[in-house]
């Protein structure tokens, strides 16, 4: 029994991040596949060639991480991620863009409409092999400079259009507060800690409690939260 239990919890354990392809040209899935099996740990469960094809695939599927392209026809990349966002029986499926459009509205669309994650196609297959499993792993990620444009584009925003903090951020402790703002910066974990002079593990669980006060679902929705409530860029209170 016990050696039973065992062989099925190493099975668990050894369990591949499935992955599912959507975008509309064939000879890239093709090298996305290739790319992507060739990586431990990962394995490619379906491809769709519209946004459409992939909302439906990610239904039968089941994927841990959908790889999204933007533009297909019919339904585009955006217009399949938020109609997956709303799914609630997909709340397990994450979404990671890919695309060769990384500019400041489609990176702000894409988060705003329930991505975990925004890379440019041309990230080197490391940097997107790591991507597929930071996003797995229910953490978000955005390139640099996707991060940089989406902080550009608010700031611009708020410069012309103040926003006026929202009475939902009562809700949040003052280090929480500092947490998501640094979150919203672009930091890691480790970085916030290191800057805090406090445990990565600690940083963590502030971002969890702000995600789930402001009703985040993951460090993506955070950022964006951060700056539609004017959080980011606010003063902050010293470490």
């Amino acid at each position: 029994m016990n050696g039973t239990a065992t062989a099925l919890s190493a099975s668990a354990a050894a369990a591949p991040t499935r992955v599912v392809l959507a975008d509309d040209q064939e000879l890239v899935r093709a090298g996305l596949r290739l790319m992507i099996e060739r990586a431990p740990g990962l394995a490619v469960v379906g491809e769709a060639g519209t946004g459409l094809g992939a909302v439906r695939l990610a239904r039968e599927a089941r994927p841990d991480v959908v790889l999204m392209d933007i533009r297909m026809p019919g339904m585009d990349g955006l217009a399949a991620t938020r109609r997956m966002a709303a799914d609630e029986s997909l709340a397990a499926v994450r979404v990671l863009i890919l695309t060769t459009f990384e500019v400041d509205e489609y990176v702000f669309e894409a988060l705003r409409s329930g991505a975990s994650g925004y890379l440019g196609k041309g990230a080197r297959p490391e940097v997107l092999i790591e991507a597929i499993r930071t996003v797995a792993r229910g953490d978000a990620l955005l390139s640099p400079s996707a991060t940089r444009g989406l902080i550009t584009r608010f700031l611009t925003l708020r410069d012309s259009e103040p926003v006026r903090p929202s009475p939902v951020l009562a809700a949040l402790t003052d280090r929480e507060r500092q947490v998501a703002a640094l979150v919203a910066d672009g930091m890691s974990n480790a970085e916030i800690a290191c800057q805090l002079t406090v445990s990565p593990l600690t940083v963590k669980t502030h971002v969890n409690h702000a995600m789930t006060k402001l009703g985040a679902r993951d460090r993506a929705q955070l950022v964006v939260l951060a700056y539609q409530t004017g959080l980011a860029g606010a003063p902050r209170p010293r470490p």
